[in-house]
Formats: C-alpha cells, structure tokens, sequence
C-alpha cells in the first residue's frame, strides 16, 4: 500500500509541474500566441530560482526570480512577436534554444551546489490517515495553490469580462480592435503571465520537485506542457486532470522499477513522450473537434492599421 501512495504522491509532484507551464500556455492560446518557447523559459527559470535559494535561503524569492525569468524571456517574445510581426514559431522556437544554451553556461558553477534540507509541508492530522495521508497531504503548499489556480482560471475565463475579452481576442482580434479594446497590449500581457508561469514550474522544478541543478533537468516537460493544451482543448480543467495523467506515467517508471518489473530503463524513459505522440495522434483524428475548440486566430499576426 505504501508503494502505491508513493506513486500518487509522486504523480501530483510531476503533475504540478506540467499543470504550470501548461496553464500559462493555454493563457497564451486563448489570446492567440502560440510560444514554443516554454522550454527554454523553464529551463532559464530552473537556473535562476535555485541560484536565488542557493544565495538567499529563500524558496518565495527563488519562486520569484524564476517567475521573473520566465516573464523577461516572454516579454522579449512578445515584443517581437506582437509589435514587430516577427513568425511565432520561429521566435518561439529561437527562445526555447537560447534558454537551453544560457541555463547551460549559467549553471556551470552551480552544479555541485546543494539546497538545505527541505521543511515538512504535512498538514497536521490529514497527513497521518493511512495511504491517503501520504498519498495527498505531504506536499508542498504550491501542489495546493496550483489546483485553486487552475480553478479560478475556469471562473476568470468563462465567468468574467475580462475573461471574455481575452477569449474574444483569441477568436478574432479584429472585432475586438473595433470595439476599442487595446489587442496588442493584452496579448503582451497574457504572454508575460504564461511566462511567470512557466517560470513558476522551471522553479518549482530545481527548488522542490529536484532540489538540485543539472543542465537540461527539464526534460522535455516544456514541450508536453505545449502538446497538454492541446490534449485538453484549450480547457483548464482538463488541463489539471491532463497533467497529472502525463505526471503518472512519468512516475510510473519508477514504480515499476520498484516493484521488481524487469523492463529496460530506456523504454520507461520514453514513456512520457510515448504518450504524448499516441494521444496527439489520436486527437488528429477527428480534425473537426479540434477546430471547434480551437481559438480561431491562434497563431495569426494582428496588423491594428489593416
């Protein structure tokens, strides 16, 4: 039983981490920017928030430095990508690289640094019921704080004005620019905070989930967040039951290593992304659906004076 509540507890861990990213990119979407820059941003965050603790002792600031990161690199994309009308894609996919080489240059005298022993974030009582104790209430307060967030992301865009607004620039900006609201600047805005986010998990990667730094240590996680928000149709709340499907089946390499299951490490390795590709190519398959849900103008430049 206690393997199995390790298991749980482990997959609400990874989970956490790709429910950030992904929720920051749906943000992102649903205003019509597309950014394959998530794992780059995440990566430079990674370095940032644990040079933060490391020199500070503080995991809030090294939260904070690596939202920042992860918003600077956003602020940068948006810039080129709103302003200038540079390919998203193509900027995207030059943030991703560039977050890559500089976490690796940054990191080179972080390496054999080490975080302090981590504080017990039990809840009292909770904690101590069996298997669900361990399973759902030893983790760190942001496992929490990213479930609420996810939920009132739902309440913000389905429930509010500005949630409407930022919808209907995703379907189409130039209704929205007739009506006087500032579309380039709110986009800029949905970018910064998917970057923050993103940022968060890059964090939340080095400082709690593996509180150490190694160059490269997000592994991908960045690009299943961008191929999550598709899985979920552009819907937060499946965006959270997404994530921690993809974080179970990140876990589950390690469980059945732990239960004696003679299978080669390198094809548990790549089950994560194993996953990915047969659920994307599943969810091609019916086109349709995916148009239905899909932001009409993602991926489309806004030209305000056309």
């Amino acid at each position: 039983m206690d393997a199995y509540a390790l298991l749980i507890a482990a997959t609400l861990n990874a989970g956490t981490v790709l429910a950030l990213a992904s929720l920051g990119m749906l943000i992102n979407e649903r205003a019509g920017i597309v950014n394959l820059g998530a794992e780059g941003m995440m990566l430079c965050a990674a370095i940032a928030g644990f040079a933060a603790v490391v020199h500070s002792g503080s995991d809030t600031i090294g939260f904070l430095a690596g939202m920042g990161a992860g918003a600077l690199l956003a602020l940068v994309f948006g810039l080129l990508v709103i302003w200038l009308n540079t390919n998203q894609y193509a900027t995207g996919l030059a943030v991703s690289l560039f977050g890559a080489g500089f976490s690796a240059f940054a990191g080179i005298a972080y390496v054999q640094e080490r975080i302090v022993q981590r504080p017990s974030f039990a809840i009292p009582f909770l904690a101590d019921i069996p298997l669900i104790g361990p399973a759902l209430f030893r983790h760190h307060p942001l496992v929490y704080l990213t479930v609420c967030f996810a939920l009132g992301l739902i309440w913000f865009l389905y429930r509010t004005r500005s949630g409407l607004v930022l919808r209907s620039i995703g379907e189409n900006p130039e209704s929205a620019h007739a009506l006087g609201y500032p579309v380039r600047r709110i986009r800029l805005l949905a970018v910064v905070v998917g970057g923050a986010l993103c940022g968060l998990a890059g964090a939340y990667v080095s400082i709690v989930y593996t509180p150490l730094w190694v160059e490269g240590m997000v592994a991908g996680k960045g690009w299943i967040a961008l191929a999550l928000t598709t899985f979920a149709t552009w819907r937060p709340g499946r965006v959270l039951l997404g994530a921690y499907l993809f974080g179970g089946v990140t876990m589950l390499q390690f469980h059945l290593q732990g239960i004696g299951v003679e299978v080669a490490s390198q094809f548990l390795t790549m089950l994560p992304y194993l996953a990915t590709i047969i659920v994307l190519a599943l969810i091609s398959r019916n086109p349709l659906w995916i148009r239905i849900n899909m932001p009409a103008s993602i991926g489309k430049p806004f030209y305000p004076g056309a």
